[in-house]
């Protein structure tokens, strides 16, 4: 598929500001559609709001962006989409549901009902390994697993990913999904796990750890990642699943001590906080397929991609700065700092006070 055109949703986040160069190194036009624009030479923006509708089409079929990519060719539909656009963070779907279920469920079906009416070669749909919900300890998620998610934000993913199944039978549409495990590397929000706690580390703050610690967590490298989407974008089947995982499979409490280590800290800092409601205890994937049909394996170990994720976010602090002012220092604020007070209120009422 390498030299045809993609349309590339959420390509101004962590993981497209990663995964659209890679398209382009790889011979791909590609067009980003999101809200905000992607600082990168030569990649065109659509701003235009997925769970609008008539934005949505009017953006996608009609915007000259569109029509020409930016590469000097004839107008034409895109070949192929990339749907990665989505509201990925945990906490706020718990606190604060409804953008997760209008972004994630209401906007990839906008997509779907625009990209069925274009002649497109594949339609990836980007999910996570969380829609299988908590696994036993010692197990793992095989693409065959049940789902069986566990927050608002894993339950509109796995709402996406059956919408994306049910066009794939009743219209034969060409869509595959892909299942990834925790992503980390630079770009990523401080409101994530592993950036939060690099960036408190470089301010010798705290480091919040919910209940024990002893959550488990697959870990992939955002690389590794934009790797495996590059496999099933051209080799993938139509209508299968991929999970793709790190094979790192690692405590919260051991990563958060191996950063403590690698930047020299001292143990004091770790701060156990109250636990999120309803924390899934272990997540890990089974990516046997992935390497058995696409030959796709990850490439970056942990101990790697954390030295390079350190030092990314040791030299990129103004970034760092920018992304941890404002609105995040209240989201900051309240969901650690005032961790009880946030929980208590999202509690729900005793059947005596109903």
């Amino acid at each position: 598929m390498s030299g045809k055109r993609i349309v590339f949703t959420g390509g101004t986040g962590k993981a497209g500001r990663h995964a659209v160069p890679h398209l382009i190194a790889h011979g791909y036009s590609v067009l980003n559609v999101d809200l905000k624009p992607l600082d990168l030479p030569g990649v065109p923006t659509l701003i235009a709001d997925l769970t609008d509708n008539g934005q949505a089409f009017n953006a996608l079929t009609t915007h000259p962006t569109f029509a020409g990519f930016n590469d000097g060719r004839p107008p034409s539909p895109p070949d192929a989409v990339v749907h990665f656009a989505a509201e990925s963070h945990v906490d706020r779907s718990i606190y604060e549901p409804a953008a997760a279920i209008q972004t994630n469920v209401t906007g990839t079906f906008v997509l779907l009902q625009i990209a069925k009416k274009l002649v497109l070669s594949k339609f990836v749909h980007v999910s996570t390994d969380e829609v299988y919900g908590d696994m036993a300890p010692g197990a793992f998620s095989n693409e065959e697993t049940p789902i069986h998610p566990s927050s608002p934000y894993s339950a509109s993913k796995a709402s996406s990913d059956l919408l994306v199944h049910s066009y794939v039978r009743t219209y034969n549409f060409p869509a595959v999904i892909t299942r990834a495990s925790n992503n980390y590397g630079p770009y990523q929000f401080p409101e994530k796990f592993l950036p939060l706690l690099i960036s408190n580390l470089l301010e010798d703050k705290p480091l919040p750890i919910y209940g024990d610690g002893k959550q488990v967590r697959d870990w992939l490298h955002v690389e590794d990642h934009c790797r495996g989407i590059m496999a099933v974008l051209e080799r993938g089947r139509i209508g299968e699943v991929y999970n793709i995982g790190g094979a790192d499979i690692v405590e919260n409490i051991a990563m958060a001590k191996a950063l403590l280590n690698a930047m020299g800290k001292p143990e004091t800092l770790l701060t156990y906080v109250k636990d999120r409601p309803g924390h899934d205890r272990r997540y890990a994937l089974n990516c046997k397929k992935i390497t058995a049909e696409l030959g796709w394996q990850p490439q970056i170990t942990l101990a790697d991609g954390l030295r390079q994720t350190i030092d990314w976010y040791k030299t990129n602090t103004a970034w760092v700065a920018a992304v941890r002012g404002g609105e995040y220092l209240s989201y900051y604020d309240k969901y650690y700092k005032n961790r009880d007070a946030s929980l208590h209120a999202i509690a729900p009422k005793s059947p005596s006070s109903v």
